[in-house]
């Protein structure tokens, strides 16, 4: 008997659901309920719209596609394995959510090939998507000609209540309202459940006309369960607007199908059940057994194979005649979506002697990204509401705004948390491009899950952030960062950097861009001063990118080690001339970054820090909490412990003992 497409398609849809379903249930855990409510528009969006290659999953004009709702990601898992990834196996769906397994509880872009950021936490995916949107726009303005578009191509998203009920999903689609980013389509999920039940206890706001408030096309489709021809419709029309994202009410059933748990929060976020899985199994007249996938299913969803390897070659194709008509263009285009960075770029990089006027490292760092922009046409970003304060505005492009998607300084508004989401997004998108996002390194509270994110999903960004201690001064408590620091080091794969001049904020970008594009790529924190630090004697790039080394010292081994990071070098250096004055043997380390130090050999390690000497004292001007690691028992760490205060910022530093007397003090306690 001959499948007719209406059977076909039910097929499909049911075998999303059932992998789901067995999956969930074999591993006693996930959320079955959201791809069984799903599977019908992400099958349509699959299907009839999504361009990828199931076997070339990183090529670059694939439309990306992000599932939002990620603890639905057996949704997505099903899919890749059904179009034929070789990411995901039947053998990898049995090992959901188990040790090492590539189909994680949560998506995640380093672990599962064609997942393309990682979600779980809400409201993340779909910001990352305005990021990923973003990248696309961007690299089409600089390099598509009028009879050759090399880039082109969409960003699907899939979402729930719960995305849309976070903070960071309106920081980031009020961006992309404003940018006018036509390539960003939204699949809204609407099915009324969450955890605690019926969204109507907490969340009855009309959805639709915020996001057409913020500047969207929206739609509507009222029957998500079976209508797939109107899922169908909604997503060319949205393909229609150019000028504006596009966001689609579907409403469908969580746990559609199954008798017992369908619209319900008890199919949310636990198994079915066998019993239920079995009612299940009869209520959708699926007579096959566990993990088993009909024939004609697999033979129809595999077609995407043959249409994926032909998309890509007619690109290949389009590709070749436009390195033909424009050679220039198409190599710089094919060195920025591979990742090279241009040779000699680092020359870029200003370098400082101690002849050079004394600056606040937040100008300093101003003037590398000024001298950087020109050498790396990758680089890119911006501040959140702050550029004339973290300056951050690069003088030799304009603002990136609808319709010049060609410039490169971004205003994100006071959106911190947004900001850090498209930032990922941006960084995401793999074509070569590294973001930089900018704001008051007090204000890493607003956007902490976005950082944690780019450390855990790999994602070159540069997070540079000023004002980075009470020495900011009137602003005063709310403004003076004291556990940030220590906070943001305790973040695995983020390298903190606290320089102490212009030579090691020349350094830390070095660093920050070699991790941007390096394998595997990873994002990079700055702590930058508003005050004024001296350029030291001794002080350079290519010392700081080690994280910590001696700046000076006296002849023999060290009596006294005294240890800063940014504005406290200065003071270690001054108490230093002083004791050696007095006939101390007193070496005086900088330590702008304690991970890049502790990934330093064992033997670099001892050179710059010799167990002998443990006589030692840090000073930093945050908490004490994690110094220990390197001053020990014997030592003392000079900090602050409490909240700031509102004064001048050379008053507060002074008032709070961050001054050369106290660290001589210090020193000579410490020595006995």
């Amino acid at each position: 008997m001959v499948a007719t497409t209406q059977s076909i398609e039910k097929l499909c849809i049911n075998s999303i659901r059932f992998l789901a379903i067995d999956a969930v249930e074999k591993a006693n855990s996930g959320h079955p309920g959201l791809p069984m409510g799903a599977a019908p528009m992400a099958f349509v969006l699959w299907d009839k719209f999504l361009r990828f290659n199931p076997k070339n999953p990183q090529w670059f004009n694939r439309d990306r596609f992000v599932l939002s709702a990620g603890h639905g990601c057996m949704l997505h898992y099903a899919l890749l394995y059904l179009t034929g990834y070789d990411s995901v196996s039947l053998d990898d769906i049995k090992q959901f959510r188990q040790w090492e397994s590539k189909t994680p509880g949560h998506p995640e872009n380093f672990m599962t090939e064609g997942v393309e950021v990682t979600t779980g936490p809400l409201g993340q995916g779909i910001s990352n998507a305005v990021g990923l949107a973003t990248a696309e726009a961007h690299l089409a303005a600089r390099f598509n000609k009028p009879d050759c578009k090399i880039v082109d191509h969409y960003t699907y998203v899939i979402a729930s209540d719960g995305d849309l009920m976070e903070g960071v999903s309106n920081e980031a689609s009020s961006t992309a309202g404003h940018l006018g980013l036509g390539k960003l389509i939204v699949l809204y999920d609407d099915n009324h459940i969450s955890i605690d039940g019926e969204t109507e206890l907490a969340f009855t706001e009309d959805v639709l006309k915020r996001y057409e408030g913020l500047g969207w096309h929206i739609q509507s489709v009222e029957d998500g369960n079976t209508d797939l021809d109107s899922i169908e419709k909604a997503i060319a029309n949205a393909k229609e607007v150019t000028d504006k994202p596009s966001i689609i009410r579907v409403t469908t059933t969580i746990g559609y199908g199954s008798p017992n748990k369908a619209n319900s929060h008890d199919s949310h976020g636990a198994a079915l059940g066998k019993d239920e899985v079995a009612a299940t199994r009869q209520q959708l007249g699926w007579e096959y057994s566990e993990f088993e996938i009909p024939q004609d299913a697999l033979n129809h969803f595999r077609k995407a194979i043959d249409r994926g390897a032909q998309a890509e070659q007619e690109w290949n194709q389009l590709f070749a005649e436009y390195k033909a008509k424009y050679a220039e263009d198409g190599k710089n285009f094919e060195q920025l979506i591979n990742g090279e960075l241009p040779a000699g770029w680092e020359e870029a990089l200003p370098k400082y002697t101690p002849d050079d006027k004394a600056d606040a490292t937040r100008n300093q760092s101003g003037e590398v990204l000024n001298a950087l922009s020109p050498a790396l046409p990758g680089l890119l970003g911006g501040s959140a509401d702050l550029a004339p304060s973290n300056k951050t505005y690069v003088k030799s492009s304009g603002d990136f705004q609808k319709d010049e998607y060609h410039n490169r300084n971004f205003r994100f508004g006071v959106r911190e948390h947004g900001m850090g989401a498209i930032c990922n997004g941006i960084a995401h998108h793999n074509s070569g491009l590294i973001p930089y996002g900018a704001t008051f390194l007090i204000f890493t509270d607003y956007m902490r899950g976005a950082i944690r994110l780019s450390a855990l999903s790999r994602a070159g960004v540069i997070w540079v952030m000023t004002h980075d201690s009470i020495g900011l001064g009137e602003d005063g408590p709310t403004h003076q960062p004291i556990e940030h620091i220590a906070s943001l080091r305790a973040i695995p794969n983020l390298a903190v950097f606290r320089p102490a001049d212009g030579n090691e904020t020349s350094g830390a970008y070095k660093v920050a861009v070699e991790r941007a594009v390096g394998t595997p790529h990873a994002p990079t924190l700055l702590s930058l001063s508003r005050q004024k630090l001296p350029n030291l004697a001794g002080s350079s790039i290519e010392k700081a990118a080690k994280g910590g080394y001696v700046l000076s010292d006296s002849e023999g081994t060290p009596e006294l080690i005294l240890i800063g990071t940014g504005s406290e070098v200065e003071l270690c250096v001054n108490a230093a001339e002083q004791l050696r004055q007095e006939g101390k043997k007193v070496r005086v380390v900088s330590m702008p970054s304690w991970e890049l130090f502790e990934a330093q050999d064992e033997g670099y390690k001892e050179s710059v820090l010799p167990q002998v000497v443990t006589k030692r004292v840090a000073v930093e001007a945050g908490t004490t909490f994690g110094w220990c690691r390197y001053v020990g028992a014997e030592g003392a760490v000079i900090g602050i412990d409490h909240f700031g205060v509102s004064a001048p910022g050379g008053e507060a530093m002074e008032k709070f003992g961050f001054n050369t007397e106290n660290v001589l003090a210090t020193a000579k306690k410490v020595l006995g």
